[in-house]
């Protein structure tokens, strides 16, 4: 496995060690020393994706889906070709970057069409890759684009197709995307009879649909879900309510807090009778305080919050201000 990074850590390294012992895997990073793109950080890598001629994967950091591997390296082996995408189906093609097949062909790609005004088609790319070495004989090493220019060369030379992903997909790159995702992915744990997923049986769960790590501590009288996840080493009070919320690791919410619609920051803490929604976002080592209301606030690491934070009223202040000017 290997993975592009523009920053590497001591936490990197722990993390790596972790995942290599816990999958079996060996991780090999391949870092930039200035952004290059979504191509050229392929190229750099060349020597550990080129060294045969088997296929390899690529992956956008910032989707999920049920990522059907199996089936795409299935699909990519039997046309032959350089490359396959992973393709989905949106309801409102203008907002996205639409791909066109070949005429009387059911996966080969024929262009993309970037937000096009008339319909042409619903399918766009789903940000998963599976790629022949070959393809890295396109790209230089330099910032560069695969979508812009690495795929319309191979669909001018009839080298890409298709795949259609069943099931969900969804782009997490923002807050409010990312927790839509993390409920998409708890609904297919549950859909799947998935045992990640604490038991609808448990006292504290509501309704369904949350995940704990089984080293996470709860307290008593909690109410939690739906849509919760909640992290490793995580501590959860007494009497606290817990909501289509994210909770990373080693964080804590306090006696009777209440978290609705927010991501809780690894080793943050929420305080007693705090309140925390409307996607509200801590970042890393946070401390909310005790009886403090954060409404759609975004806080950055290592800070301390004593005060009311009402993120969307500054929101609506700053556009009517713009207004104005």
């Amino acid at each position: 496995m290997a993975a592009s990074y523009t920053l590497y850590s001591s936490a990197t390294s722990s993390d790596q060690l972790q995942y290599e012992q816990q999958y079996n895997i060996n991780i090999t990073f391949s870092v930039e020393t200035e952004p290059l793109g979504t191509a050229g950080p392929l190229k750099l890598a060349e020597n550990i994706l080129g060294k045969d001629d088997a296929p390899f994967f690529v992956l956008n950091s910032d989707v999920i889906c049920e990522y059907p591997f199996a089936q795409l390296a299935n699909f990519h082996k039997s046309h032959g070709e350089e490359g396959t995408i992973i393709v989905t189906k949106v309801d409102e093609p203008s907002k996205y970057g639409v791909i066109v097949h070949k005429p009387g062909h059911d996966s080969r790609i024929d262009r993309f069409v970037e937000k096009p005004i008339e319909f042409v088609g619903n399918r766009i790319n789903a940000g998963i890759y599976i790629l022949n070495p070959s393809v890295l004989s396109r790209i230089e090493l330099r910032p560069t684009s695969i979508e812009q220019e690495t795929f319309p060369a191979m669909c001018k030379d009839g080298q890409l197709h298709s795949f259609d992903l069943e099931g969900f997909w969804m782009d997490v790159g923002q807050p409010k995307d990312f927790l839509t995702g993390t409920c998409l992915y708890l609904s297919s744990l549950t859909k799947n009879g998935s045992k990640l997923l604490t038991p609808s049986s448990t006292p504290y769960v509501h309704i369904g649909n949350v995940m704990i790590d089984p080293t996470a501590k709860i307290g008593k009288n909690c109410k939690i879900g739906p849509n919760v996840t909640i992290g490793p080493g995580v501590v959860v009070g007494d009497g606290v309510r817990l909501q289509r919320s994210v909770l990373l690791q080693n964080s804590k919410v306090k006696d009777h807090a209440w978290v609705n619609s927010s991501i809780v920051g690894w080793n943050s803490t929420v305080g007693k009778w705090a309140r925390l929604e409307n996607v509200t976002v801590l970042g890393d080592d946070v401390t909310i305080g005790d009886e403090i209301y954060v409404n759609g606030g975004s806080v950055l690491p290592h800070k301390t919050i004593k005060q009311n934070v009402d993120g969307k009223l500054n929101e609506a202040f700053i556009t009517a201000l713009l207004m104005v000017v």
